[in-house]
């Protein structure tokens, strides 16, 4: 356990709980954390818990102006109703100083609990927070499409009635993506290397929002590490990292993946 500033290194995973970490770290010193807390106990974490409001103040202190929280977070359904922690915590995030820069969804592949008198729940919240307004936006891009007349795939009726038969293909030019990204969940997909832990997600949601939201050499952190799937990211990426969990099963997975993966 680090005691003062002085301990804290790049590079590192701490084993240790976050909020205590966090105090002994420097103002303004996190370019981007990218998170998925354990919410509404969604997920068995080996029984620990989190003082969300706390967490919250310190990642405020911690990120440097410009910087951003990419906060990964659903809700669960108690006695018939879901629990509205994922506004509640994006309207907290609000009232403490952060811009509420983009209300992204993760759209998720499968469900694991379909439930009978509802519609099949598919997707996260991915709030993207910033401290002023966000210092990089690399924002990712995707192909146009562009309508091609005179074919028969596709038809448009013309005001004359006459149908105009229509193709659509993808063009050279491109424009910024949605936000909403879907990808693939579950068991062994999120992270192949790692199906032991309870609450992976997707090594390439990771990877888009590091891409998106830092250059290379900024600091990354993760306080909820997990499996370290942000850690993992950030060091293919070419950014620092700096993981924080408290269980220690978990930092030994973590310390595996990252040992797998060469530094830049």
């Amino acid at each position: 356990m680090i005691k003062d500033k002085n301990d804290l290194k790049l590079n590192t995973v701490i084993n240790g709980d976050c909020l205590d970490v966090m105090k002994t770290m420097d103002d303004n010193c996190i370019d981007l954390t990218v998170a998925s807390p354990p919410y509404d106990n969604l997920r068995d974490y080996n029984g620990y818990s989190f003082d969300f409001e706390g967490i919250a103040k310190e990642l405020f202190r911690i990120t440097k102006e410009g910087g951003v929280v990419v906060w990964v977070v659903g809700d669960a359904t108690i006695k018939g109703s879901e629990t509205g922690t994922s506004f509640k915590q994006a309207l907290f995030f609000k009232e403490i100083g952060f811009n509420l820069h983009d209300t992204m969804i993760y759209q998720k592949n499968s469900y694991p609990f379909p439930p009978s008198n509802k519609y099949f729940q598919v997707f996260e919240y991915m709030f993207v927070f910033s401290k002023l307004a966000p210092k990089t936006t690399n924002l990712k891009r995707i192909k146009t499409i562009k309508q091609i007349k005179n074919n028969s795939s596709s038809a448009n009726r013309k005001k004359d009635g006459e149908l105009q038969k229509l193709k659509y293909e993808t063009g050279n030019e491109t424009r910024i993506k949605d936000n909403i990204w879907k990808y693939e969940c579950g068991y062994n997909k999120s992270s192949l290397d790692n199906p032991k832990h309870p609450a992976t997600f997707p090594e390439k949601l990771a990877s888009d929002h590091i891409v998106s939201w830092s250059n290379e050499k900024d600091t990354v952190l993760d306080p909820f590490a997990g499996s370290g799937t942000t850690l993992k990211m950030a060091k293919q990426l070419g950014r620092n990292y700096i993981g924080i969990e408290i269980s220690e099963d978990y930092c030994n997975i973590i310390e595996k993946r990252l040992k797998q993966e060469t530094l830049f």
